[in-house]
């Protein structure tokens, strides 16, 4: 029996496409979603259902006042399909972000800000659906959580608890890891917060590597900071190290999520204002260093991605 292809399926919020290119060689195969296919602005999180579909989280964006959805599409061929979450139901989404699909077909929705009103935006939530239907199931119990609760991304960890970046918008130089039982959606803990030794600062993609720790993207605080990858030992939280994403004085180049690949290679697509935003960075993170995976010219403002091997769960890489 031959090995099946896989590619790295990308988002690019700059013309509402998700984009494919070959997983080993990063060879660009061209929009494999088309642009604004099933009203798509602005797209999110990616992750292939248990069927083989793409579900993309889409908060559209430059419709403020009008919940987001999300959108499922053909998995062989990109054609929309369907809103599996729609804008209208009990439970929509308003700016849904980061989405994971659990082993027993529950679909996790990171809804990072409500409504916004007199007082600023609204915090979040993290909604759960029925991965078939759509059907609300109910949200993420965070009443024990005294932060502003505003999440951007989640993951299933090795211990089979629900983990959850959250940002602090009113003070950006702060965010917390928040952990959840995802059976009875209550909070278990704060597992990391923001402090002087870790710098967690809008932290948003993470993922679990093959080491047991846990990668976090974090932006920087000011221009004499960098952004950067934070690792944390995924046991106890205690922070380990950073892998620079910028230098101190020259052009910002952060992202929003990250992913494991091919060859335990962690895959960091890249934004910001400088000449390599829109390229695809290939990590070794025992030593920090990187190959250029997808040269700049082919995105232009690459947020969420996806694997078709990666498991929609815990967003671990079937090699």
């Amino acid at each position: 029996m031959g090995i099946r292809r896989d590619f790295l399926y990308i988002g690019d919020v700059s013309d509402n496409t998700v984009k494919r290119f070959n997983a080993v060689t990063g060879e660009f195969h061209g929009n494999f979603v088309t642009s604004g296919s099933g009203g798509l602005n602005g797209p999110n999180g990616l992750i292939f259902n248990h069927l083989g579909n793409l579900l993309v989280s889409n908060p559209k964006a430059d419709q403020p006042e009008e919940s987001g959805n999300v959108l499922k599409y053909n998995g062989k061929t990109g054609a929309f399909l369907s809103e599996l979450v729609t804008s209208v139901q009990e439970g929509a989404s308003f700016t849904p972000r980061g989405i994971i699909l659990t082993n027993n077909n529950i679909l996790f929705v990171a809804d990072l800000l409500g409504p916004s009103s007199d007082e600023g935006f609204q915090p979040g939530e993290v909604r759960s659906y029925n991965g078939t239907t759509g059907e609300f199931l109910g949200s993420l119990d965070h009443s024990g959580f005294n932060g502003p609760f505003f999440p951007r991304s989640l993951v299933i960890g090795p211990d089979g608890l629900l983990y959850v970046s959250v940002r602090n918008i009113p003070d950006p130089l702060n965010g917390w890891v928040l952990r959840f039982d995802p059976e009875t959606l209550e909070l278990v803990d704060v597992f990391i917060t923001s402090n002087n030794v870790n710098n967690l600062q809008r932290p948003e993609g993470l993922v679990f590597g093959s080491d047991g720790n846990l990668y976090i993207t974090s932006f920087r605080a000011d221009e004499n900071d960098t952004d950067k990858i934070l690792v944390f030992e995924g046991k106890t939280g205690a922070f380990i190290k950073k892998i620079d994403l910028d230098v101190v004085g020259e052009p910002r180049a952060f992202a929003q999520a990250i992913l494991f690949g091919p060859g335990g290679k962690l895959f960091v697509p890249i934004s910001g204002d400088g000449p390599d935003t829109g390229s695809v960075r290939r990590y070794d993170v025992e030593s920090g260093s990187f190959d250029v995976f997808v040269s700049s010219g082919k995105l232009n403002f690459p947020f969420y991605l996806t694997f078709g091997k990666t498991d929609p769960a815990t967003l671990n890489y079937e090699e």
